[in-house]
């Protein structure tokens, strides 16, 4: 089963920019599915948890419109680390931020639909200032 451990919150003023990291171990697979795709959600209290950005097995990536130019997804060589780079942040991007993966697959394409995610992580805390 994978497991996946968030780093990077924290808090930061108005306009700022954060790195958040997530570790990603005990990948399995078959012969033919060996593909994980990746994603990053967000949640605040009495809200449901919204899709961020996510990336395909083919590296294809999607993002939402609220964070599209501002918040870049990516992983490492290995795959084994998931990033997203959130520049220019808004109060409104305060939330826990959570990494999920799915899979294995022989392909996947990226996602935002919460409910397509086999495995999360405990999460981080962003908090953005006005």
């Amino acid at each position: 089963q994978v497991q996946l451990v968030e780093s990077g919150g924290g808090s930061v003023q108005s306009g700022g920019s954060l790195r958040l990291s997530c570790a990603a171990s005990g990948y399995a697979g078959t012969t033919r599915n060996t593909e994980y795709c990746m994603g990053w959600f967000r949640q605040t209290p009495g809200k449901e948890r919204e899709g961020v950005a996510s990336i395909g097995s083919d590296g294809t990536v999607r993002y939402a419109e609220s964070v599209k130019a501002r918040f870049t997804i990516s992983q490492g060589d290995a795959k084994n680390t998931l990033y997203l780079q959130m520049n220019s942040l808004k109060p409104e991007d305060t939330a826990m931020y959570y990494c999920a993966a799915r899979g294995p697959y022989s392909s996947c394409v990226a996602s935002l639909n919460e409910i397509m995610y086999n495995a999360w992580g405990q999460g981080t805390q962003v908090t953005v200032s006005a």
